[in-house]
């Protein structure tokens, strides 16, 4: 038996359904809505940084999962950042692959692009972390970060919170924010900021996108009873995530653990417990929802390798049935069997 590998290039991915927001929302939601109801394994991410975890020039991050039911497939996320991709122009600052497997065989079929994956799934999980939490008649909310995942943090957002009037963008690259403020004029209002507590005055939702990697929003520049979304480590002060009336994380387990994070080390100072916290997974699956608008909600997230699977089977499906991409053999006659 030969294997047969489909190999699809970011070009293929993006033919496959890639830049459908709406649709990679809706696979975004199903991941979690499988976690809850205990059909996916998704274990913790393993990170390699280089040429140290605590000082990384770049980094290596294995993300495996499981996801059963009516999908039935395995694979991984090989995710990688390179500080000195930031200076070469024309580079992603991440590059990303996806691998699936047939759980049975454990035969490779599909070799994926995942790097717009990336910015995508990121940003369809803080779409649906803000379904789930964002004040009802939201109409502006403060994303802080103009870059890839700025973009997509947009189509989330107006997909997510159908309110939306106005996007405070904030970057302290003004020219960023401006270029993004263009890119989506007659679609939403995108006011550009440099400033991130001149932008949040007026605003009911908070995300943050950036490769902070220390915090700088405070507190006491936050409305009462506002939904923030961290979708790094590092850019909320302890308080924040302290204060809040309701914590609501993608996935406990992993964020608990993940080094560099504010998640974990408030575990590791004792100041966090797993009874503290919400899981998405239960939101989704309608266990726990926001319990009035006069909370305070904090949503974190590091990203959960299945969504990356589920959203790469899909696009796999999509493109056998177009008919693109290109077939690959993993051996003519396997050496040794």
């Amino acid at each position: 038996m030969v294997p047969e590998i489909l190999f699809l290039k970011q070009e293929d991915v993006i033919k496959a359904g890639l830049l459908d927001m709406k649709m990679v929302m809706e696979e975004t939601e199903k991941t979690f809505q499988m976690i809850g109801q205990g059909q996916v394994i998704n274990p913790t991410k393993v990170r390699l940084g280089m040429p140290s975890e605590e000082n990384w020039d770049s980094y290596c991050m294995s993300m495996p999962a499981y996801i059963g039911g009516d999908i039935d497939v395995a694979g991984f996320k090989w995710a990688s950042e390179s500080k000195a991709n930031a200076q070469l122009e024309g580079v992603p600052y991440g590059i990303d692959i996806v691998i699936l497997s047939d759980p049975k065989t454990v035969f490779p079929k599909a070799i994926l692009d995942g790097t717009i994956t990336t910015a995508m799934r990121t940003s369809a999980t803080a779409g649906i972390l803000a379904k789930y939490n964002a004040l009802k008649g939201t109409k502006a909310a403060c994303l802080v970060g103009a870059g890839v995942i700025g973009r997509t943090m947009i189509m989330a957002m107006m997909e997510a919170v159908p309110t939306l009037e106005e996007i405070h963008l904030v970057d302290l690259v003004v020219e960023k924010a401006q270029g993004l403020a263009k890119e989506f004029e007659g679609k939403i209002k995108v006011i550009p900021y440099t400033d991130v507590k001149e932008a949040l005055q007026d605003t009911q939702l908070l995300v943050t996108e950036t490769t902070a990697r220390a915090p700088f929003v405070k507190k006491e520049w936050l409305l009462p009873n506002m939904t923030v979304i961290q979708m790094e480590g590092q850019s909320c002060e302890p308080d924040i995530l302290l204060t809040a009336d309701r914590v609501v994380l993608d996935n406990w387990s992993q964020m608990s653990h993940l080094k560099g994070i504010l998640v974990n080390q408030l575990v590791e100072a004792g100041k966090l417990k797993r009874e503290d916290i919400v899981e998405l997974p239960e939101m989704v699956n309608g266990v726990a929802v926001r319990q009035n608008e006069d909370q305070f909600v904090y949503c974190g997230s590091a990203g959960v390798g299945s969504v990356d699977i589920m959203l790469a089977n899909k696009f796999y499906e999509n493109a056998k049935a177009m008919g693109i991409g290109t077939k690959l053999n993993l051996w003519d006659n396997p050496l040794w069997v």
